[in-house]
């Protein structure tokens, strides 16, 4: 299959280092302390944070820093497949453990410790790079509910197909079976906290692949901040500062 066609167009119309079109919102969730719905193309997620809070279970408590909680799942309406997913199944398991390992790497947790930080992330629509828009959509969660951070995290995919590098797949390009990177930056600290990788790739093609994952990662990073720029003057004006 032709995914890059010979004026240079792929599949969905994109160049092969244009990135989806990115649409985020702060406060989808009303009950909790912090909230996000992030879309990159037509992968919507949404995540929302509780805490920092009182450790439910004493035998988890951790007296130097916050314990950080994942849990990742995806509706049953987000795929075209319409078989029922069992709760915890490996990949969420595995997802879960993915998202919350890359966000210990960001927040603060010794400035809260005996405490307990949840992050609820759900996959609402699928079409690729999920667990990059489950990254982006707990990084602006986080930051909404007011939680230290090192830096914005941020996630973006990228991955080689008819001998072209390809940034943020879809889920057609993602399921043609070629090798794929998904990688998480800390962008003002210039620091790799996700690197993950499907299949084999040559050193000089790997580098090229993963330098257009990051510039997609600092992308996302530059959408974030104006999010919550926008967010911070629209709460400012609704306060009439």
């Amino acid at each position: 299959m032709e995914y890059v066609n010979p004026e240079g167009l792929r599949l969905d119309g994109r160049r092969p280092m244009e990135m989806r079109q990115l649409r985020a919102e702060i406060g989808a969730v009303s009950g909790a302390d912090g909230s996000a719905m992030f879309e990159m193309g037509n992968t919507k997620v949404i995540a929302a944070v509780y805490g920092p809070r009182e450790v439910q279970h004493r035998s988890q408590m951790v007296n130097d820093k916050a314990l950080i909680r994942c849990e990742y799942t995806m509706a049953n309406f987000s795929t075209g497949d319409r078989t029922r997913k069992p709760k915890g199944d490996r990949r969420s398991t595995e997802i879960s453990l993915v998202i919350r390992q890359t966000m210990e790497a960001c927040i603060l947790t010794h400035l809260m410790p005996r405490s307990q930080i949840d992050i609820f992330v759900q996959v609402l629509q699928a079409d690729g790079g999920t667990r990059s828009a489950c990254i982006n959509a707990a990084t602006l969660a986080l930051a909404d509910a007011g939680i230290p951070m090192r830096d914005l995290v941020t996630s973006c995919s990228s991955g080689y197909l008819n001998s072209t590098p390809l940034l943020d797949l879809n889920y057609v390009e993602d399921s043609a079976g070629g090798p794929d990177v998904t990688v998480g930056i800390l962008p003002k600290l210039d620091k790799v906290t996700l690197l993950q990788m499907d299949a084999k790739l040559p050193m000089d093609i790997f580098e090229n692949v993963m330098q257009l994952a990051t510039e997609g990662c600092k992308a996302v990073a530059n959408y974030i901040r104006e999010v919550l720029i926008q967010n911070t003057k629209q709460l400012e004006h609704r306060r009439g500062v």
